[in-house]
């Protein structure tokens, strides 16, 4: 035997599964038990009272007899009885006051027999009957009025062998189901302690070598293969959770590393020359004007971690969307017109939605300001408000380049920027803000191409009956995103 077989018998031995199974074969064992011997018992007893009820109306029918025909009569019936063929599982004895033979298939008084009446068992020495061996009878005896004895048996050799079979038989039946059920207990408990052990090794794994090994899954449908598919499932969202946060970092540290190296390069160049008071107030507006990028930046990350946190739900309240939307609308106007950008608005008069106005104004604006810094130039943006069979809808549409279908699922993540190089303007955390507001307020994300550009939609709830759900991507999770 290996030393891994030997093992998995060892922590099957040891394990708790088998340790229940055995309690559960010992009670079974016993409540069987229980019931076959109440069984063997109450068969036992119906019939030795038959036996006795028969033996006690053989009796009377002589002692009937006796007295109607007198001792004669008596003997006659004996003696008939003994040679009746039907009769021969009986025996039959009279004797007079010494217990000397005077009538019956038995030859002599039966020595375990005292007293002038009872009930006994014995095996008589001398069987008249054609059956020739020693039967066990069972025996009612008495003193008749004129001193004789008469003694009355039945054969009860048939009842003692089917007491014997069916205690062979209890013996047989508990071996068995023991033997049967101790191989079952070990045969599970073995097969649970080898998939816990598998679930272990390979969490061993993931200890040692990291997130990549998966739990095996053997194809039966059983629990088992449920649990590890949950696990394998958890472990997959962890290891994107890790790479998320692997990415996030990697971006924070880029995205600062830029605003940082110009702080330090204008703060080296102060200190290496002489500069006049107008050049200290312009070097420290760059400076603070950089800090204040770094600090919006934080204020995104914190804001974005606080709305995943869901922190605000409390404060829900029935507001309407289309006034919000009118409001984000009003705010960009301006800077639309200043830039020729064609900003328009299509609302219905009220859309009802369960949420937070400024978490909710601040997701919209953050759609209208990507639209317009990436496609309000080529074909204007429109934000569209209507109520929709499934519940308020909310669409903003540009008119620009779009987000390639591969990217869209990647696009919600923190940081996530479609350009490479990272050096236009932003922190490519607004995407992400809309993420964690639409998951807040159980909406749904999906994108879509406008042609040219693209059409971003929040699917809300109906009112009443909200429910705060993972905001999805055509279908896909945008925890997944």
């Amino acid at each position: 035997m290996s030393d891994s077989a030997s093992l998995l018998l060892s922590k099957t031995l040891r394990s708790s599964t088998l340790k229940l199974a055995f309690i559960y074969v010992i009670g079974f064992s016993s409540a069987i038990s229980c019931v076959l011997g109440y069984v063997y018992w109450s068969t036992a007893t119906y019939l030795s009272e038959k036996l006795d009820r028969s033996i006690t109306a053989e009796c009377a029918l002589l002692i009937e007899t006796y007295g109607n025909a007198g001792r004669n009569g008596l003997i006659a019936l004996i003696n008939q009885r003994s040679a009746d063929k039907h009769f021969y599982e009986w025996g039959y004895l009279l004797t007079d006051g010494s217990l000397i033979y005077v009538a019956g298939n038995l030859k002599s008084w039966p020595a375990t027999l005292q007293g002038d009446q009872g009930w006994g068992k014995f095996a008589p020495l001398n069987w008249q009957s054609e059956v020739t061996e020693r039967p066990l009878l069972r025996a009612t005896y008495q003193v008749l009025p004129d001193g004789y004895h008469l003694l009355l048996g039945r054969k009860v050799d048939d009842l003692e062998r089917f007491g014997e079979k069916i205690m062979i038989g209890l013996a047989s039946v508990a071996g068995l189901f023991l033997v049967l059920a101790g191989a079952a207990g070990i045969s599970t408990s073995r097969r649970s302690v080898a998939r816990i052990e598998a679930i272990n090794a390979t969490s061993r794994e993931i200890i040692g070598t990291g997130l990549r090994e998966r739990i095996p899954v053997r194809g039966t449908g059983d629990e088992w293969d449920g649990l590890a598919g949950n696990l394998n499932s958890m472990l997959d969202r962890i290891e994107e959770l890790v790479e998320a946060n692997r990415q996030v970092s990697d971006n924070v540290a880029h995205d600062l590393r830029t605003p940082l190296t110009r702080m330090r390069g204008r703060l080296e160049s102060a200190h290496n020359r002489r500069l006049d008071i107008s050049q200290y107030h312009t070097l420290i507006g760059d400076v603070i004007s950089e800090l204040d990028e770094i600090l919006r930046t934080f204020s995104s990350l914190l804001r974005i971690s606080q709305i995943e946190m869901r922190d605000r739900t409390a404060g829900f309240h029935k507001i309407d969307l289309s006034e919000i939307a009118r409001q984000v609308v009003e705010l960009f106007d301006p800077a639309t017109k200043k830039n020729a950008i064609r900003l328009r608005l299509c609302a219905a008069d009220r859309v009802g939605v369960v949420g937070d106005r400024d978490l909710l104004f601040d997701a919209i604006s953050n759609l209208v300001d990507n639209a317009i810094k990436h496609g309000g130039s080529k074909g204007g943006v429109t934000v569209a408000v209507s109520q929709s069979a499934g519940g308020p809808l909310l669409s903003v549409v540009d008119g620009g380049r779009g987000i390639p279908v591969d990217e869209r699922k990647h696009v919600l993540r923190r940081f996530y920027r479609l350009e490479r190089s990272r050096n236009s303007p932003g922190n490519g955390l607004g995407l992400s803000l809309v993420a964690a507001v639409a998951k807040l307020h159980g909406a749904r994300i999906e994108m879509a191409d406008n042609s040219p550009g693209l059409r971003i939609e929040l699917h809300f709830p109906l009112p009443g009956i909200h429910n705060i759900a993972a905001s999805v991507i055509g279908g896909t999770r945008a925890s997944d995103s």
